[in-house]
């Protein structure tokens, strides 16, 4: 993740751009300017005049948060290799089909009938079809640490799994 240094206030507008983009960004706040708020892991700042070192301290800084809260979302590729981190799987059509549905709106819910046009452009064979779909996805996702969470009346959501390994103590 590359971090983004910005003049404090001059660059207002792009510090919100890039919030929404969810991309890390180190404010450059003019000394005579009053300290930014800061409620996003992502970002922080640092009063100039500062030296490189304290610039590059704050930027590994929001690096290091980033990989804790933040982690790097999974992305598919044209070929149907689904990678997250270090790890990969290669999918078959219908199920890279499905996934790219589910990571474009990842954590976000994702209706059955949406998934069911994105798996089947010619229209679904039936509805255990996109069912059965949905577990060989399922199981196949399990060794990224991701899984797909079955929302009931509503459709499915794609999400990281939590490793009990990764949480941090204060």
């Amino acid at each position: 993740m590359d971090i983004a240094l910005l003049r404090w206030p001059l660059e207002q507008e792009r510090r919100q751009e890039l919030a929404l983009a969810e991309l890390g960004r180190v404010l450059l706040v003019d000394e005579d300017q009053p300290a930014p708020v800061v409620t996003d892991c992502l970002e922080d700042w640092v009063r100039m005049p500062a030296s490189q070192a304290d610039i590059d301290a704050r930027c590994r800084s929001v690096l290091g948060r980033a990989q804790v809260h933040a982690p790097e979302r999974p992305a598919l590729d044209p070929d149907g290799v689904l990678r997250s981190g270090t790890e990969w799987v290669s999918l078959p059509p219908v199920e890279a089909r499905l996934m790219a549905v589910l990571l474009d709106r990842f954590g976000a819910v994702v209706s059955r009938d949406q998934l069911a046009r994105s798996g089947w452009p010619k229209g679904a064979p039936g509805r255990n079809a996109l069912d059965v779909h949905m577990l060989r996805l399922r199981r196949r996702i399990a060794q990224l640490n991701l899984s797909i969470k079955t929302v009931r009346s509503r459709g499915y959501l794609l999400e990281l799994e939590l490793d009990d390994r990764a949480v941090v103590s204060a």
